[in-house]
């Protein structure tokens, strides 16, 4: 049986970003007892040591020790934030900086040894949280602890995508589900309804940057999805001020995103930097269509 006082405590696993560091702030303001295991390369140390009770580095590849540090704090729950460079996975002699252990092999030996796996985002987290499992650790949404940071329906910020921004919504909106669905991307770009760019393992920067490298003139939508099987435990979509930074300097000039979906770091920046740049950003339902329709009705 689990007392008050395990119930009180939480393992985080901490990747890059900003978004773990919030997540730990949420969890300290209500209580709980923070034990911290960060991605090595990825978190962010001198933000999260202070909030957590414990931290402790580890590789991408060393989840044995990952669950020892937890069972040893008498840790049951636990959750994920931040992004994992999966780059990091196709670099040459990888292995060697992010030297598994024997858990970790066991765990991903099909995805990297056989030729029956995949390597899909899907899989691998999927393996991960499964495996913590197994030792009574179990993962939840990160969003369970800090619900907020899921942006609501409706305009931010003071411009309203046009009526070209908008059929390249309806577009984007449609392929960026596929991709989804396929677990290759969350993100892609267009204009004129005409796909610039898609996301893959680069990540949602990197593709916004090659969008701005192929279309010098600019002006052309971001549309970010959560996925059709989106499991909320991991992997969910997530922008901020830095999301906006890129798509400034690319020349982008609207975002979409998925209401109640999407994890949005620091809301009011965001705002006050979309209205200083004049970029148009819209959190919509799954399958809404209630923007377009309306102007072709009033067309």
């Amino acid at each position: 049986m689990t007392t008050v006082a395990e119930h009180r405590r939480i393992g985080l696993l901490a990747a890059w970003g900003r978004y773990p560091v919030v997540v730990a702030e949420a969890l300290v303001a209500q209580g709980f007892e923070v034990y911290c295991l960060g991605i090595k390369d990825h978190a962010d140390e001198a933000a999260l040591r202070p909030l957590c009770q414990a931290f402790q580095w580890n590789g991408i590849a060393r989840y044995g020790s990952c669950i020892r540090f937890l069972r040893k704090h008498g840790v049951t729950r636990a959750t994920m934030a931040g992004k994992i460079h999966k780059t990091t996975l196709y670099r040459p002699w990888v292995w060697l900086h992010h030297v598994p252990d024997i858990r970790a092999f066991k765990m991903f030996y099909k995805s990297f040894g056989l030729t029956q796996g995949d390597r899909r985002d899907d899989t691998l987290l999927t393996t991960i949280v499964n495996e913590f499992a197994k030792d009574g650790v179990e993962f939840a949404p990160a969003t369970d602890f800090a619900p907020e940071l899921l942006v609501k329906h409706g305009q931010l910020g003071r411009r309203a995508p046009t009526i070209l921004e908008r059929k390249d919504i309806e577009f984007g909106w449609q392929l960026a589900k596929e991709m989804g669905r396929l677990d290759i991307g969350q993100s892609v770009v267009v204009k004129g309804r005409n796909a610039l760019a898609v996301e893959a393992i680069e990540g949602t920067d990197a593709c916004i940057r090659r969008a701005g490298e192929l279309c010098r003139s600019g002006h052309f939508t971001v549309v970010k999805v959560a996925k059709p099987q989106q499991d909320m435990r991991f992997d969910v979509p997530t922008i901020g001020v830095g999301t906006l930074r890129q798509m400034v300097a690319a020349g982008a000039s609207c975002l979409a995103i998925e209401a109640r979906k999407t994890i949005i770091i620091d809301e009011t920046e965001v705002i006050r930097f979309a209205d200083r740049h004049g970029l148009a950003i819209v959190a919509l339902d799954c399958g809404e269509q209630a923007m377009i329709d309306g102007e072709r009705a009033a067309a």
